[in-house]
């Protein structure tokens, strides 16, 4: 379900007002990219889902508090996942391990697609590991959870252009890292690479 900044308002104050169904909209609405943006934080998908619904729930009995103050409502939600993965973080020492992600049975790929799609995800998290927490946040907000950078500025507490440079920082340090050819003048990629990951 699609709604616009004005409907959202309309359903944040008719949920603060103790109307469930409203909430329950709400949750629809953006249940999806916070558990996208948790999950692209955290060790594994049960836990993923649990800090989900533990954001949820904090929301649902913040809701009587709180008060735009130039926030829209999306932005605290993320606000209140971001700490919530912090928090979570801290007391586990964990952070996203994509190598369990090729443990997960693929249709029907053979030996030596899993042996490079082990191989890539392997190189994909060191890259990941290099960055800094705020490039690995910008990075999640952005990609995994889709918020514009507007809205990861307000989650994140920053103003929009340093999130811009955040994200731009860590794409290039992921393609250093990767080793992945820069665009052409042309807006391709490097005939001899074809655009993937070099060897």
């Amino acid at each position: 379900m699609s709604l616009d900044e004005t409907a959202i308002e309309r359903l944040v104050q008719e949920a603060r007002s103790g109307d469930a169904w409203a909430f329950g909209l709400l949750f629809d609405h953006y249940h999806l990219p916070v558990y996208r943006y948790i999950a692209s934080r955290v060790h594994r998908p049960s836990d993923a889902e649990d800090l989900t619904q533990l954001v949820f729930v904090k929301a649902l009995e913040a809701l009587p508090r709180y008060e735009a103050r130039g926030i829209p409502f999306g932005g605290w939600l993320f606000r209140l996942a971001r700490n919530t993965v912090i928090d979570h973080v801290r007391t586990r020492h964990e952070h996203v391990d994509l190598e369990s992600a090729s443990h997960q049975p693929g249709g029907e790929a053979g030996p030596d697609e899993v042996t490079v799609a082990r191989q890539e995800l392997d190189e994909v998290a060191a890259a990941l590991a290099a960055l800094t927490d705020e490039q690995r946040d910008a990075i999640a907000l952005r990609f995994f959870a889709g918020l514009s950078a507007r809205e990861a500025a307000e989650v994140m507490g920053k103003q929009e252009g340093t999130i811009r440079g955040l994200q731009f920082r860590a794409i290039a340090a992921l393609r250093r890292q990767l080793r992945i050819d820069e665009p052409d003048v042309e807006g391709g990629v490097d005939a001899a690479s074809d655009g993937r990951v070099g060897r």
